[in-house]
């Protein structure tokens, strides 16, 4: 491990006024050799790039006691959200990854919110 001799409060980050880091302007690693997409343009799309693919692919294979014990800790904390406009909002993510999943959730966070 290298020494630090400003010990844990050293500066990572430059400009500073603590004689921490500078730019050097050296690269950090040698050219490397890519095949495929580089740079700063938008990667090629996936049918499975949303933000709910995933999501509704863990719960669909989920064992009905699974699947209960989820809803049930989802609703639980989704239920004491005090703003509606809030829980709409996650309930439709829920939706957007599997049907079901979206409709037992709002199925339960109402149970809760009646009682």
């Amino acid at each position: 491990m290298a020494s630090n001799p400003q010990g844990r409060y050293a500066k990572n980050y430059e400009p500073n006024s603590y004689d921490g880091p500078v730019e050097t302007g050296r690269p950090l690693s040698a050219p490397l050799a890519v095949n495929g997409h580089t740079g700063t343009h938008p990667a090629p799309r996936h049918t499975k790039d949303d933000d709910f693919f995933q999501a509704g692919e863990l719960y669909r294979p989920m064992s009905a006691q699974e699947k209960s014990r989820l809803v049930a800790n989802i609703a639980g904390g989704l239920s004491q959200v005090s703003r509606d406009d809030v829980i709409e909002k996650n309930l439709a993510h829920f939706h957007a990854a599997d049907p079901e999943y979206g409709r037992r959730v709002a199925e339960a966070v109402r149970a809760l919110r009646e009682d």
